[in-house]
C-alpha cells in the first residue's frame, strides 16, 4: 500500500514537470511570435519610402515595378503597423503628415546605407576594395614575399595585405584557426583539411665559417657533423624536420647548440665560429660570394625543402585570395622541374621587363 502511494506520489510529480516544460514552450512560442509581428516590414517601408520620396503613389510604383493599388496596400499595411497616418490627400495629390516626415528621415538613412553596401559587395567582387592575410616562413617573407606583393599590388593596388610570418606547423594553425586565407611554407606533413599545391623547392646548405676545419674539405660525413656544435631552426620549421631526417637516418644524435627561428642571427653565429648550420641556401647567397660562409655537401644526402601553397580544402576562398593563387600560379613551374626562391624571383624581374 505505502509502495503504491509512492509511485503516485512522483508520477503526479513527473506530470507536473511535464506541464510546466510544456507550457514553457508554448511561451517561448508565443514570445518569438511577437517578436516577429512587431520586426518592421522592409518591404512596406521599401514603398513608403518612394512613395515618400515621389510625393506619388504612381511614381513610387514605377520606381519598384509594381501596380498603383500595391503601393497603395502597402503604405497602408505600413501605416497599420505603426499606428500612424504617414500621409494626408488633397485633390489628387499626396503630402506627407509629420509623422510621415519624420519617418521619411529615417528611411532615407536605412536606404542610403544599403546603397553604400550594395557599392562595397561590387567592390569586394570587383576587387577594388578588400584584405588578403597571407602566412609564410620567415625566410620566404625576407627574401622572396617583397618581390612578390610588389607584383600583386600593381595588379591590385586596392587590396589591403596582411603578411603573417613563422614556422611552416605555425602557418598551418593559423590556416585552420582562420587567421590566414593562404600560406607559403615547407610541407611538414599532410593535414585533412588543408590543401598543399607544390610550388618550389629550396636547397639546403650546411653553412660553416670560412676558418672551419671542415671548410676546406669537398664533401662531409653525416658522422663528422655530428660531431660539431649545430644551431637548430626552430621546432615546427620545414628546415628542423629535415636536418633531424638526416641525423634520424644515421642513427645520429646531434650536438645541439642552440634553436633559433631566426636566420640572421644564425648567420652571425656561425661566422664567428661558434657552430654550424643548416639554411635555405638563397638566404646565405651574398654571405657564400663574400667568403663570409663556407658551405660543403653532405655525403649521400641532397637536402631539399619542398615548399607548397596551402589553404583550407572546405572553405571559399576570398576573392582576393583566390587572385593571389593565380599570380602564383604563373610563377609555377609548368615541368615540375625544381626552382628556388632566386629563380623565382629572376622570373618576376623578367617579367617587369
Amino acid at each position: 500500500m505505502g509502495n503504491h502511494c509512492q509511485f503516485d506520489f512522483f508520477y503526479d510529480i513527473y506530470k507536473f514537470y511535464l506541464c510546466i516544460h510544456f507550457c514553457h514552450k508554448i511561451h517561448l512560442a508565443i514570445q518569438y511570435r511577437r517578436f516577429v509581428l512587431t520586426m518592421i516590414n522592409l518591404n512596406q517601408l521599401r514603398v513608403f519610402y518612394h512613395a515618400a520620396r515621389f510625393l506619388s503613389f504612381t511614381a513610387a510604383a514605377n520606381k519598384l515595378c509594381i501596380t498603383q493599388p500595391a503601393v497603395t496596400a502597402q503604405v497602408k499595411s505600413f501605416e497599420t503597423y505603426c499606428s500612424l497616418p504617414l500621409f494626408f490627400r488633397k485633390g489628387r495629390k499626396v503630402y506627407l503628415t509629420d509623422e510621415g516626415s519624420a519617418l521619411y528621415d529615417y528611411a532615407a538613412k536605412i536606404f542610403e546605407c544599403e546603397n553604400e553596401l550594395e557599392s562595397a559587395i561590387e567592390a569586394l567582387r570587383q576587387l577594388e576594395r578588400g584584405v588578403l592575410r597571407l602566412g609564410t616562413t620567415k625566410t620566404y617573407a625576407r627574401y622572396f614575399m617583397p618581390f612578390l606583393i610588389t607584383d600583386f599590388r600593381k595588379a591590385y593596388p586596392h587590396i589591403k595585405i596582411h603578411l603573417d610570418e613563422g614556422s611552416s606547423l605555425d602557418m598551418i594553425h593559423s590556416l585552420l584557426d582562420l587567421k590566414n586565407h593562404v600560406a607559403i611554407v615547407a610541407k611538414a606533413g599532410d593535414h585533412p583539411d588543408v590543401c598543399f599545391i607544390p610550388f618550389s623547392q629550396e636547397k639546403l646548405a650546411l653553412i660553416l665559417s670560412p676558418d672551419h676545419p671542415l671548410a676546406q674539405k669537398r664533401s662531409i660525413s653525416a658522422t663528422e657533423l655530428a660531431r660539431e656544435p649545430i644551431i637548430m631552426k626552430e621546432m615546427g620549421s620545414g628546415t628542423r624536420r629535415l636536418v633531424n631526417e638526416l641525423f634520424s637516418q644515421n642513427n645520429i644524435v646531434p650536438n645541439v647548440l642552440m634553436e633559433t627561428s631566426n636566420t640572421e642571427f644564425i648567420k652571425q653565429l656561425v661566422q664567428r665560429g661558434d657552430g654550424v648550420s643548416f639554411v635555405v641556401r638563397e638566404a646565405v647567397v651574398a654571405e657564400l660570394q663574400t667568403g663570409k660562409l663556407r658551405t660543403v655537401p653532405i655525403q649521400g644526402h641532397k637536402m631539399r625543402l619542398d615548399v607548397s601553397i596551402a589553404y583550407l580544402k572546405n572553405q571559399h576562398l576570398s576573392p582576393s585570395a583566390k587572385a593571389f593563387l593565380d599570380v602564383l600560379g604563373t610563377l609555377a613551374p609548368t615541368d615540375m622541374s625544381p626552382q628556388g626562391i632566386g629563380a623565382l624571383m629572376a622570373k618576376m624581374l623578367a617579367r617587369r621587363t
